[in-house]
């Protein structure tokens, strides 16, 4: 099919589209989803990316020439197509969204208002449950100094509610005064209430109400001749005014949570930047690089792109009470942002343009971020290119291998073969997209034929991105054995190497010292390829296979352990499920349990001296094998 007829057969399918609210999917030859969109009208929106390519960004004319086929879902309003989107962004990641990349859940500060006597804890995800949270915060680490120090001064429980229940006298944190003891009632639930509501009101930055509140209660206890729990609370003052002379106010408007979102780019891509102010202080920030988007294209709608990142960011986090934006985004897209939000169950936040003197202060400080992390964004990325293209080169790739995947494949004597496949996306391990695969159609050692099922395997499945780069640990053998697997599943276009040491291939002539022994086999080429000793690029693909080595390891490892651990034990008399988990956990792996003495073995909760003795005999050839 030409491409003329690929484009008449997508206008058809317009057409064909109701003109009702909804969300459309665009997909690829091979039926992956490279993007989703939200329209009130699905018919004339669509219809808007086969104009003339005048009026369209050389973005939208890359991305039509990449659909084959057009879905869509129809929905009731608009505001559950915003909330559509959003959801169908995350699970399928489409290569042409605005895609926040970052996917690191940043902390809060959790106040667990449904519990008679709440406490405070880190919490990465926000979740409509009658909790109260705090933040987001750029530092984990922050956070908790930030609970202790509630704990501490307004003496709110740091137990757990299993710990709490379980308690029949006060715990030592109560005895050094930390506490009030409400796990055996030595606090009444209206007086912890009042504890817990100046550590609220700490956190909403009513900080001279607090410290009002507290020296209150200090003068009261000093009159009642209470001299040390005076003394507690001048303590407690004083820790307070200690926090606040180190935090910067850069607003005067206390009363309200502001959200900043600035932006900074070029032809290489934009930098989002999302500066976090409570209470008129700043607590942390966010960046976001979005590849692909360049603010100063005319053709480029500020509009829809930040209605997008907006609906997108604010889906896992906190709503604030008011967003400053750098440019007016109309006020029908406010309203529906709005009606997202309380579908969501968050508050409706005001949307502000930055007009005013302090207003443009704050978005100019968010700006300021903004350039600076984009700067070191692209400094980054122009590093990693280098070091791609240099692979790209040597390799004869046809694209940069922004994606490169390894797989290993690990058997012990024949038994429990597996495999693992690592990822690598622009020189970064990938761990979410790590998979390991357990032999199914191969009997013994045959690690050619392994290699062929998990390949058949990994590729059946369409919805996950295509590598550019597929690296075999193994020689040309391995090499062969994949490519036979790549051609029977028509995948014939994707790029395959195999990497061995060249000792592992017989090579025992002197080698040259400028160049690596690792040896990277190429198909249709006798010689392999080498990299220079110091090359970040020989660097990386090292890394890649010995991770993915490490990983077939771990997982076969993981088998034979819970394999012999479970065959050989059962059999023990007095050794149950609990005794073994109890064994497991506190020695770490069956090996260690091999390893220890009888009485190391016998000193673990549960267990004593005649299944200890047992469980040695049992294991006691483990480590030999």
């Amino acid at each position: 099919m030409t491409a003329n007829d690929r484009i008449e057969n997508l206008k058809i399918r317009v057409r064909e589209l109701p003109n009702h609210s909804g969300v459309y999917l665009m997909k690829s030859h091979s039926e992956k989803v490279i993007y989703v969109g939200k329209a009130k009208d699905l018919r004339a929106r669509v219809r808007s990316y086969f104009n003339d390519h005048k009026n369209v960004s050389p973005k939208t004319q890359y991305l039509v020439a990449q659909i084959e086929h057009i879905d869509y879902i129809v929905t009731k309003t608009e505001v559950e197509a915003f909330l559509l989107e959003a959801s169908l962004i995350k699970k399928y990641k489409p290569r042409y969204n605005i895609r926040l990349k970052d996917d690191k859940a940043y902390p809060y500060v959790r106040a667990s208002m449904a519990d008679s006597f709440p406490r405070f804890y880190l919490d990465r995800r926000v979740r409509p449950d009658g909790a109260l949270y705090f933040g987001p915060y750029t530092s984990g680490l922050f956070v908790r100094e930030t609970i202790r120090f509630l704990n501490r001064t307004f003496r709110i429980r740091d137990c757990t509610d299993g710990f709490m229940r379980a308690r029949t006298r006060p715990c030592l944190t109560y005895q050094i005064g930390r506490c009030s003891g409400p796990c055996v009632n030595l606090v009444d639930e209206k007086s912890y209430a009042l504890d817990v509501e100046n550590a609220l009101d700490f956190l909403r930055g009513k900080n001279k109400k607090v410290v009002a509140e507290l020296t209150k209660k200090m003068k009261q206890a000093a009159e009642e001749q209470r001299f040390e729990a005076a003394a507690k609370l001048r303590d407690s003052i004083e820790a307070i005014r200690a926090v606040l002379e180190k935090q910067i106010v850069v607003s005067a408007k206390e009363e309200l949570d502001q959200d900043v979102v600035a932006f900074f780019g070029d032809e290489r891509g934009t930098l989002i930047e999302t500066l976090h102010i409570r209470a008129g202080r700043v607590i942390g920030n966010r960046p976001q690089f979005v590849p692909k988007l360049n603010p100063h294209d005319e053709n480029e709608d500020p509009k829809e792109w930040m209605t997008s990142f907006l609906n997108q960011y604010y889906a896992e986090n906190v709503v604030p009470d008011q967003i400053v934006l750098p440019a007016d985004l109309s006020e029908d897209i406010y309203k529906l942002m709005r009606e997202v939000f309380v579908s969501r169950n968050q508050k409706p936040a005001q949307f502000i343009h930055a007009l005013d003197r302090e207003q443009k202060k704050l978005m100019e400080m968010a700006e300021k971020n903004a350039e600076s992390h984009f700067h070191d964004h692209v400094n980054k990325q122009t590093n990693v290119t280098r070091i791609l293209e240099e692979i790209q080169a040597k390799f004869h790739l046809r694209l940069l291998p922004l994606r490169i995947e390894c797989f290993d494949i690990s058997n012990f004597q024949g038994k429990e073969t597996v495999a693992s496949q690592v990822v690598f996306e622009e020189g970064q391990a990938k761990p979410s997209d790590y998979r390991r695969y357990k032999i199914r159609t191969v009997e013994g050692s045959n690690d050619f034929a392994s290699m062929r099922e998990v390949l058949e395997r990994r590729f059946r499945h369409t919805e996950y991105d295509d590598p550019q780069l597929v690296v075999i640990d193994g020689g040309k053998g391995q090499l062969g054995m994949a490519l036979k697997a790549l051609k029977e599943l028509g995948r014939e276009d994707i790029p395959c190497v195999g990497l061995a040491k060249a000792r592992a291939e017989g090579e025992f002539h002197e080698q040259d010292v400028r160049h690596s022994e690792e040896r990277f086999f190429l198909p249709g080429r006798s010689n392999p390829v080498t990299f220079a000793v110091n090359s970040e690029a020989l660097k990386i693909l090292v890394a890649l296979r010995d991770e993915a080595h490490r990983f077939a390891i771990t997982y076969h490892r993981k088998l034979r352990d819970e394999a012999l651990f479970h065959s050989r034990l059962d059999e023990i008399d007095g050794l149950g499920d609990k005794r073994k988990l109890a064994l497991l956990k506190h020695f770490g792996s069956v090996e260690a349990i091999a390893l220890a003495s009888i009485d190391e073995i016998a000193s673990v909760s549960g267990m004593n001296k005649t299944v200890a003795q047992a469980v040695v005999n049992a294991l006691k050839d483990y480590c030999s094998e």
